[in-house]
This record gives C-alpha cells, sequence and structure tokens, in this order.
C-alpha cells in the first residue's frame, strides 16, 4: 500500500524537491565525469581534449532531461516521507526511459565518447539516484532516534496489537513522522510464525496472552489495536485484556481503512465501550431495503432525536420524492435540516415543527403533503421522569401515536412504522406500558384500515440522547463517582446505525400486524460497561473513580425481555430479526378503554398506572 500525493507542492515542500533536484543534476554530472576518469586510469591528462568538449556540451543537456524524466515518474513527490519499493521502481522506470532516450541522443548529435564512459556513467548516477533518497531517510531516522533520546520524559512507550499490513504502515509512520513523539517498542501477534520476528525493526515478542507481561517489561504507556479486519469476538477478548493493563487504548475504526487505503495515524481513536460488546454488526441488504423508500414521500416524526435523525440521514440517501420532519423541538430539527440540506442539496426536504398530539396539525401535513411512509419515532423515553409524570407518558406516545395513525389511515399512507422498545415487554414502567398501548394500538390499526401497520421493537441505543454511556462520560470527566443502580442489572445494546437498519428492515418486510424483534446477542451488565469505560479513559475503577450503586428507580428492571410469552417467534431472511405474531384482543373493548384512558390522562387523573394496568395486563407496577 502506498501513499497518495499531490501533484502540486506546499512552498516547504517545494523547496526540499528543489534541493533533490541540485543533488540529482550534481550527482549526474559526477558520475558521468567519473566514467570518464575511471576510462582512462584515473589520469586526468591522459584524456583526450575531445573527450573533455563532449563531456562538458552534453551533460547540462542530460542533466536537464534527467530531471524532466524525474518530474515525470513522481521522484519528487514523495522523497520526504519514505522510500519503498513503489519507489525503487519508479527508478527504474525513470532509467528505463532514460536510456532509450539517451540513444536517440547520442545518434542525432554523433555524440563520440567511450563506450564505457555511458555504461559507468549511467550505472553511477543510478546508484546515487536511490542513495539520495535512501540516504535521506536514513537522516531521518537517525535524527528521529535522537529526538527520542533528548525528549525521553516526553515519548510514550506504544505497544502495537497486530502485525499484520495495518500494523506495518503504522510502524513506518511513527518511524518517518518527526511529529510523532511515540516510539513504538514491541508487537503483539497470535500467529505463531511471527514470533521473535521483527517488523520494521519493531520485534514480535508474542499473543494476546503476552500483553501484561509485555506492557510490565517494555514500560508501556500506550497499546494501538491494528487488526481492522479482526473479527467483533477478537477484538473484544483482545481489547479486554488491554484495558485491564491501565494503558491508553486506541484502535483503527474498521477493515474497510484498508480497503480504501487510509490506514493512518490520523485514523487512530479511542477505544468506546462499543468496540467491547463483542457481537457482530447487525447487516442488512439496504439497497435492496431502501429500494421500497426511493421516489416516495416519506414522513418522520420525533426526526430530530437521535433514531429519527438517523433514519433521515440513511432515507435521504436513497434519494426519496421529499422527505419530511416533524418534530415540536425546533433546534433538533433545524440541525438535520441544515446537515442533509449540505449533504444532498438535490433532496426535496421539509422541516415542520408540531406536536403529534395535535390532531389538527398533524392532518393538516398528512393532507397536504400526502405520504406514502410514515416511520413514528416521537415519544417520551425516560423511565423516571415519566413515572413523575405518567398522564404525559400516555398523552404524547399513546394518544400521539394513535392520532398519527388515524390520521395516516385517512389520507392514505401505506406503510406506518412504529419505534418501540423491549421495555413494552411485561412492563414494570408506565414508559414500557405506554409503549406496550402504541403497539397495541397499530395493531388494532391495521386490522381496520388498508394501511399497513407495524411495530420495530429494540433495546438500549448506545449514544442516543440521555442513555448511559454519555452519562457515564460526563462522570468520569468530574472524576466520579460513576452511579450504577444495581451490580447485577443487564441491557441489551445496539448501535444507532443497526437501530435504525432494523426499522428500514421492517418496512421492507411488513405485511401489516408484526411486532419486529431484533437478535441482539448476550446482554450486557452495566456494571461491567461502566468498569470498562472507567479504565478506557486511563483509571482504575474503585481506585481513581468509585463507582456507587444507587438501587433500582422507580418501574426499573434488572433486566429486559424481548417478547412477550404469548407471541412466539417467527425468522425472516435476516436471521438476526425475528417477528412476534400478534396478540389476540378484543378491538372494540380496546377501542372504549382508549377512550376512558384518554379522558383520564387530560383530566390529570391521579389514578393513570391503575387504570393503564386494567388494559395491560401484562404491566406489573412496581412499589414506589
Amino acid at each position: 500500500m502506498t501513499k497518495k500525493f499531490s501533484s502540486k507542492f506546499s512552498v516547504p515542500n517545494l523547496q526540499k524537491a528543489i534541493l533533490v533536484a541540485l543533488l540529482d543534476i550534481f550527482s549526474i554530472a559526477v558520475s558521468f565525469f567519473m566514467g570518464l576518469w575511471l576510462r582512462f586510469d584515473f589520469r586526468f591528462n591522459s584524456i583526450n581534449e575531445q573527450f573533455i568538449d563532449g563531456y562538458l556540451s552534453s551533460i547540462l543537456i542530460w542533466c536537464a532531461v534527467a530531471v524532466i524524466v524525474f518530474t515525470f515518474f513522481r521522484l519528487y513527490n514523495s522523497i520526504w516521507l519514505f522510500v519503498s519499493t513503489d519507489e525503487f521502481f519508479r527508478i527504474l522506470g525513470a532509467y528505463g526511459v532514460l536510456a532509450v532516450l539517451g540513444l536517440i541522443y547520442i545518434n542525432i548529435v554523433r555524440l563520440h565518447m567511450p563506450r564505457s564512459y555511458y555504461v559507468i556513467g549511467f550505472v553511477f548516477s543510478f546508484f546515487c539516484t536511490i542513495g539520495i533518497r535512501f540516504s535521506y531517510r536514513l537522516v531521518r531516522l537517525i535524527a528521529k532516534q535522537f529526538s527520542h533520546f533528548g525528549a525521553m520524559n516526553k515519548s510514550q512507550n506504544i505497544m502495537l496489537v497486530g502485525a499484520g499490513e495495518a500494523g506495518r504502515i503504522l510502524a513506518k509512520e511513527f518511524a518517518a513522522s518527526s511529529y510523532l513523539h511515540g516510539h513504538i517498542v514491541c508487537a503483539i501477534d497470535d500467529n505463531p510464525v511471527k514470533l521473535n520476528k521483527r517488523l520494521c525493526g519493531i520485534p514480535i515478542v508474542g499473543g494476546r496472552d503476552e500483553i501484561p507481561a509485555a506492557v510490565e517489561k517494555y514500560k508501556i504507556e500506550k497499546i494501538i489495536y491494528a487488526i481492522p479486519s479482526g473479527s467483533p469476538t477478537t477484538r473484544k477478548e483482545i481489547l479486554d485484556i488491554c484495558t485491564k493493563t491501565g494503558c491508553a487504548v486506541q484502535a483503527l475504526p474498521g477493515v474497510y481503512q484498508l480497503i480504501n487505503e487510509e490506514v493512518s495515524v490520523s485514523q487512530l481513536r479511542d477505544v468506546d465501550v462499543q468496540d467491547l460488546l463483542g457481537r457482530d454488526p447487525i447487516h442488512v441488504n439496504l439497497k435492496e431495503i431502501l429500494s421500497y423508500v426511493s421516489g416516495k414521500v416519506v414522513m418522520v416524526t420525533g426526526g430530530g432525536g437521535s433514531i429519527g435523525s438517523e433514519l433521515c440521514r440513511q432515507i435521504a440517501r436513497a434519494k426519496p420524492a421529499k422527505l419530511i420532519i416533524f418534530d415540536i423541538y425546533e433546534n433538533n430539527a433545524y440541525d438535520i435540516q441544515l446537515e442533509l440540506l449540505r449533504k444532498y442539496p438535490d433532496l426535496h426536504l421539509e422541516a415542520l415543527i408540531g406536536s403529534v398530539r395535535n390532531t389538527a396539525r398533524v392532518e393538516d401535513i398528512l393532507a397536504t403533503y400526502k405520504p406514502d411512509l410514515v416511520f413514528h419515532a416521537a415519544a417520551h423515553k425516560h423511565v423516571p421522569l415519566m413515572e413523575d409524570s405518567p398522564n404525559e407518558a400516555i398523552k404524547n406516545n399513546v394518544f400521539g401515536t394513535f392520532k398519527m395513525a388515524k390520521a395516516a389511515a385517512k389520507y392514505g399512507v401505506k406503510r406506518f412504522v412504529l419505534i418501540s422498545t423491549d421495555k413494552a415487554v411485561n412492563p414494570t414502567n408506565i414508559m414500557g406500558a405506554s409503549k406496550r398501548l402504541c403497539e397495541m394500538v397499530v395493531q388494532m390499526m391495521n386490522r381496520k384500515t388498508e394501511t399497513e401497520f407495524v411495530a420495530v421493537r429494540f433495546g438500549n441505543v448506545l449514544g442516543s440522547n440521555g442513555s448511559v454511556i454519555p452519562l457515564f462520560k460526563k462522570q468520569i470527566e468530574k472524576g466520579g463517582p460513576v452511579t450504577v443502580t444495581h451490580p447485577d442489572i443487564i441491557r441489551y445494546f445496539m448501535t444507532i446505525p443497526e437501530a435504525v437498519s432494523l426499522v428500514l428492515q421492517a418496512g421492507y418486510y411488513a405485511k401489516g400486524g408484526e411486532i419486529f424483534v431484533l437478535d441482539m446477542g448476550k446482554p450486557v451488565k452495566i456494571d461491567t460497561m461502566a468498569r470498562n469505560l472507567i479504565r478506557l479513559s486511563g483509571f482504575e475503577p474503585d481506585v481513581d473513580i468509585k463507582i456507587e450503586y444507587t438501587g433500582l428507580r422507580p418501574g426499573e428492571k434488572l433486566y429486559e425481555e424481548l417478547l412477550m410469552e404469548e407471541e412466539g417467534l417467527q425468522e425472516t431472511e435476516n436471521k438476526l430479526i425475528h417477528i412476534g405474531k400478534p396478540i389476540e384482543m378484543d378491538d372494540e373493548l380496546f377501542a372504549k378503554q382508549l377512550a376512558l384512558l384518554e379522558k383520564a390522562c387530560t383530566g390529570e387523573s391521579a389514578d393513570i398506572k391503575e387504570i393503564v394496568a386494567k388494559i395491560v395486563p401484562t404491566y406489573k407496577r412496581t412499589e414506589e
């Protein structure tokens, strides 16, 4: 893999190029003079005056031709970074061209010189051209080593995990750059064939099991994980070991860096908790899925939120006829509007402000724009807040969904996708119970109307607004303590792009009435996640940063479930996505219950949780 360089030079690089060109001219002139001198046994007085005149009349022209050819072969572009086999073959190519041009020149001007003069001068100048470039690299390496010794207190000892292609590129960049003060002192690789060998002069000291011992032996301060092609399981296992050493840990994002020739120190990022989940990312055929979005009018409610904004990003790529962002928070809507218009200037975009609880506003928008698809992401989602404001949870989540669903059916929306949550399964809090009611609403509406209504259920989203990871990071930045509600609490996690992929997949598979569920692998202990995040930040849990257990909050479970027992599971073409069968329910009775529930919540009933419990039998209230 080679570096790509611009054909245009900055001022410092132009100065270096001119310097190297002058050295080339000098070396070529000296080389051919040496050829003449050697031909006459190093006796200058023995050289025929005719040959002296021939040398003087041709050498400047030949130097000019050589510099032009070298420029054409880009020998002045990459000299100051590092010389590679690519550079050598370009020099070889340049001299091949010079050999042909030299023969043509000799025959045209009838230059009569000893044959040994041409051969010796040509060979000497070839090796001088190579020597100039490699000596430049050698000088840089020596200077860098001296800088390491001179600034030993500032230089970090670095361990490289992965002695493959990505590791080789990073090692060369650290060796060549005068701006990187870290010093790679050892490498780790699980391949036993590489043991005790060297990667760009760096000793490969063992496999992953040797990481702790090597950290102590070489006084390592930073570890760089450079296996972009490693599986999520491998990545998690190795990074688990690295985080326990107390060293700072950085990693390359992924294998696409190698494919796109983007491996460099600038691509390194701090390891995130996402790297430690140890689960394969969710893969979906986005081209196939987004084909049903292309050319359609698509509306996203809650379009400025974490899930809603990512939905808008992925939908915008599919070139919809029009994208409608609907959100009550103007700042969120404005941010995503600016982002999308910047990335997709030809996108037909409408950013509208309003509440899903406002029937007149919702109906006006659907009557005006007549969307084909609606992704309903608008909701109140924070469990503790909703426990304290249960009527607001019902107004916004349940009746916001009901009003959107009725308007969608009235104005001919073809597909309506509800964003739900694993907290809707056997809920112990009003937020989860409200989302379960939302699922019941869309299943009822699916049976009553021509619109295809579906729900998508997933767990916690890494990095979303108000999620646990940003909270932990803020607490660590302040020096702790990091608060965990219970040492045994577990949760399922997924990334925002994965969650959105699932939503889009659901829209593609939808026939109506389904609840789509993602197989998110093994759940993660929140306590383990907090400890890993503390280590990734360079601290030791319970030593540098204290962890405090605050007790379960009202309505909070130790673990979340994904499917109710009555639903069962049905596989889709994507084996990680399952469908829960609709639960049998009395639609007429449910409609009457909704009417009573609406009257209760708008009247700010103090008994709203009891009323919800009568409608949702699986809702088990915790003692407050």
